[in-house]
């Protein structure tokens, strides 16, 4: 992909101006969304649009692997790895009941 860059300032906000190619799919795609009674006024609004939407997807992405990462490794610390369910929810039942919880 080519591009160029120039620097845009509006309403305080740096903004980036770039010209960018896209394949003949993506370039359809934007023709059918983008104009008077569509989704999109603009190219830049579907783009910035979608570039927002998989920042968001990324970042929900990253808090569900952080979330998995640390079940992990309090189930190893645990000992619950090579348990079955019902050996895992009789220990969850255990720590409940020692914390006074059940």
């Amino acid at each position: 992909m080519q591009y160029y860059t120039n620097t845009l300032f509006l309403e305080n906000k740096t903004m980036s101006r770039q010209s960018i190619s896209f394949t003949d799919p993506n370039d359809e795609w934007l023709k059918k969304n983008v104009g008077a009674g569509c989704e999109y006024k603009s190219n830049s609004e579907a783009v910035n649009d979608l570039i927002r939407k998989a920042r968001k997807e990324q970042d929900e992405l990253e808090y569900i692997r952080a979330k998995l990462i640390a079940a992990e490794k309090s189930a190893e610390k645990n000992g619950w790895v090579d348990k079955d369910s019902d050996e895992i929810l009789k220990g969850f039942k255990e720590r409940l009941r020692s914390d006074e919880e059940i």
